[in-house]
């Protein structure tokens, strides 16, 4: 290997005094919890394994914009997992994924292979896997038709690079099982988080909101692990905020805002980059430094290995080999009408406040969206709102002082959502029996939300539809009277749980579950929670827990871990889905679908203190076979003659000297990401000199401030760049910096060929 690209490992570094720069991403907080950790009743493992997925071509799960198609990475995808285990009892794992959502399709896989790996150590009852909701990452990994329609059906790569991800990081966090302890805390977070939907939530009872100080919950627990050998190790908190501080529009690639809490709280927690960037800098004056700069001109594109960009990781290659990684996990809970874009929700050609009750200007929902903390800037925006949840737990973190004790345990069982009975009491006394019904969404689904508004004529708070929908709505399928009459106020505009071809359109089984670990208690759901229903449903099951059980003593946390396992959209009262606002019309089994949900997890609670099994229920259907996929392959990547991947289209001036603050922007002739999704490597690395002829890398695209973009002139082109944007931070060391691409060509023989490339080296101030 080239001695300008091989990286010194962090023992070979020479250590010279006062020649060492640490390279802080924020200013490191001290740890005062001054907490004495008793001896240690669990096993705890933690791990975590990218599931970036493909940077090109694949429309993004979320938004339902069919133009929103990945196009480059603003930073990497993570699966972050928790092993909790009794050393000679029960265990339970905790998956975390920068993704839009859990699928059923992905859990039934993952838990296929841990069966062939580990037997029945870890089955579909004691492993949750769970989204952050992110609106900006690929999609086509779900199994049901409307949740694959606008990326052309299933995405067998994206779908794979989960089902990798997740298996990856839970055998990660088995190796890593050592005795240690859980800390539990609590805070509020009070500017992270506004609700986009106040006029169904006061339609709530005044009495209920009485008892509330806030609108949308502020609350954010926060778990803190403890190894016996090695100290902190990593944290999971609960927040609620919706993954839509990146637009509608945006096209990169990234964890939104809570995918960029977790980056920034795991680079904290690195002690502030000193294993990542320790480097031998040298002092120079600005004119040795211009001519040391001068002296590394564009390399040519060359073939290398494709390990070379997993070796040039950032991240994992300066880390010590014999301490776990610290994993800090931002999870996703009852954030149904949770939005961040916390400035409010504005019309963009008066902008002025949009309709309360309806979310339009003018009549129109397309032209109100919902504000963020940086806006116009969505990735400023982004990085607020991450940093905001960022800075709370690392405070919670820091004070975590109540050890978390007793039994681990779980409950999970299958339903039939499309027709459950549920008991309601009846004023006056007595109950009577409602039902559940076949999946359905309202016309207001297709107005969207403030945080990504939809077209055409329809709006929020719609109850009656329109003729003309209809009419489009009775060539796919016409409601019967029944279906009708069970969804009333909600005038269905797809009747999904009915639809079956080319196979089923929507889910009617779904997964409920709880873990238990100590006093804390997970409720695992299906979908998204209004503030209010989240509420209902965590007041409930906190009653049964406590009520005469002395084993938790009154102290019983429960958090709601949203969109796990499967998705079957929105949940939201009673009271709020008569006003059929987007989550109203977004509940696919009724305006009981709360009631029931309510319930079941009551019945599951129950069984969890008694110590009674539960029935597991209907199996949901396995329809990996049936997926269809309409999307065009790779066919092959070419180049201009005479030019090489990798080379550079456009490099950084002659002589070039940056400012911190400043952007950096180098073009490569490229090819499509899809032929190598760089997993656990990079397709982008900026890299700082050491000494006089070495490189270290010091940023790459899992840094918030770099990013990946790919384009190519035209769909059918087989040629392509990728442009590197690095905005270089304020905590960037003066010295010598050049720009690096990796990347994967495929021949039109179908041969992957991997290529690398740098730019001129340039003077950072």
């Amino acid at each position: 290997m080239e001695a300008s690209n091989d990286k010194p490992s962090l023992s070979s570094l020479p250590r010279k005094p006062n020649q060492f720069r640490l390279l802080p991403f924020f200013d490191p907080i001290e740890n005062r919890s001054g907490v004495v950790f008793s001896e240690s009743k669990y096993l705890i493992g933690l791990g975590s394994y990218d599931i970036t997925g493909p940077a090109a071509d694949v429309n993004m799960m979320g938004y339902a914009n069919t133009d929103q198609i990945a196009s480059g990475i603003h930073f990497r995808l993570r699966a972050r997992t928790f092993i909790v285990a009794e050393p000679q009892g029960n265990r339970v794992v905790f998956v975390n994924l920068d993704a839009c959502m859990a699928s059923q399709l992905v859990k039934i896989k993952v838990i296929e292979r841990l069966r062939a790996r580990y037997g029945d150590l870890y089955t579909e009852k004691n492993v949750a896997i769970s989204g952050i909701h992110t609106h900006a990452g690929p999609g086509g990994y779900l199994q049901y038709v409307v949740y694959i329609v606008t990326s052309l059906g299933f995405v067998r790569q994206s779908f794979d690079v989960i089902v990798d991800g997740i298996e990856k990081s839970i055998v990660k966090a088995h190796e890593n099982l050592h005795p240690g302890s859980i800390f539990v805390n609590k805070g509020e977070l009070l500017d992270a988080g506004v609700n986009r939907s106040p006029s169904a939530y006061l339609n709530n009872p005044a009495e209920e909101r009485n008892k509330y100080k806030y609108d949308v919950d502020k609350e954010i627990t926060l778990l803190k692990f403890v190894d016996d050998e090695w100290g902190p190790v990593g944290s999971f908190n609960w927040f609620a905020t919706h993954g839509t501080s990146m637009s509608r529009t945006n096209s990169l690639i990234s964890g939104d805002n809570k995918g960029a809490a977790a980056r920034f709280m795991e680079d904290w927690t690195d002690k502030c980059r000193s294993l990542r960037l320790l480097v031998d800098i040298f002092v120079f004056a600005d004119h040795e430094l211009l001519e040391l700069a001068a002296s590394f001109q564009s390399s040519p594109g060359r073939t290398t290995a494709k390990i070379l960009s997993v070796a040039n990781r950032v991240r994992g290659a300066l880390r010590q080999a014999e301490k776990p990684e610290f994993v800090s996990a931002f999870c996703q809970t009852n954030c149904g009408d949770v939005s961040p874009n916390v400035l409010g929700a504005f019309c963009t050609d008066t902008g002025l406040p949009c309709d309360f009750n309806h979310s339009t200007c003018g009549g129109k929902n397309e032209l109100c969206y919902g504000r963020g903390p940086g806006y116009p800037d969505e990735f400023e925006s982004t990085r607020i709102i991450g940093e905001r949840q960022f800075r709370k737990a690392v405070e919670l973190f820091n004070k975590a002082s109540e050890q978390v004790s007793g039994k681990v345990d779980y409950r999970h069982t299958f339903l039939d959502f499309s027709q459950l009975e549920v008991t309601l009491p009846k004023q006056g006394g007595g109950s009577e029996v409602v039902k559940t019904c076949p999946a359905a969404m309202g016309f207001a689904f297709a107005a969207g939300t403030t945080d990504g508004p939809g077209a055409f004529d329809f709006k929020q708070g719609d109850d009656k539809g329109n003729a003309f929908w209809k009419l489009v709505r009775n060539f796919l399928k016409k409601p019967n009277k029944e279906q009708v009459d069970c969804q009333h106020p909600k005038p269905i505009l797809l009747d999904t749980g009915e639809m079956k071809q080319p196979y089923d359109w929507a889910p009617s089984i779904l997964p409920i579950q709880i873990l238990r670990v100590g006093q804390l208690v997970i409720l695992s759901v299906p979908g998204e929670f209004t503030t209010m229903a989240g509420r209902r449903l965590r007041d409930a099951v906190r009653t049964v827990l406590t009520s005469g059980n002395k084993e938790f003593n009154g102290n019983v946390h429960v958090v709601i871990a949203g969109l796990t396992n499967t998705y079957s959209q929105y949940v939201t009262t009673f009271e709020e889905y008569q006003v059929q606002r987007y989550e109203g019309a977004s509940t696919l089994f009724g305006p009981q679908t709360l009631s029931a949900y309510i319930q079941e997890f009551e019945k599951l609670a129950s069984a969890l203190v008694s110590g009674q099994t539960v029935e597991p229920g209907p199996q949901p259907p396995d329809l990996l076979n049936k997926q269809i996929s309409l999307l065009t392959p790779v066919v092959m990547d070419a180049t201009p003659p005479g030019v090489n991947f990798g080379d550079c289209s456009s490099d950084v001036p002659k002589n070039s000297t940056f400012k911190r603050g400043d952007t950096v922007t180098v073009v490569f002739w490229s090819a499509c990401p899809r032929n190598d999704l760089m997993t656990e490597g990079t397709f982008a690395l900026v890299e700082i000199l050491e000494g006089k002829d070495s490189w270290v890398p010091a940023y790459d695209d899992d840094d918030f401030c770099l990013r990946f973009k790919w384009s190519r002139p035209s769909k059918l082109s087989a040629r392509s760049q990728a442009t590197m944007e690095w905005r270089i931070p304020q905590s960037a060391t003066p010295g010598v910096y050049r720009i690096r691409h990796f990347g994967a060509a495929k021949s039109f023989l179908g041969t992957i060929r991997h290529f690398t490339g740098s730019s001129s080296a340039f003077v950072v101030e």
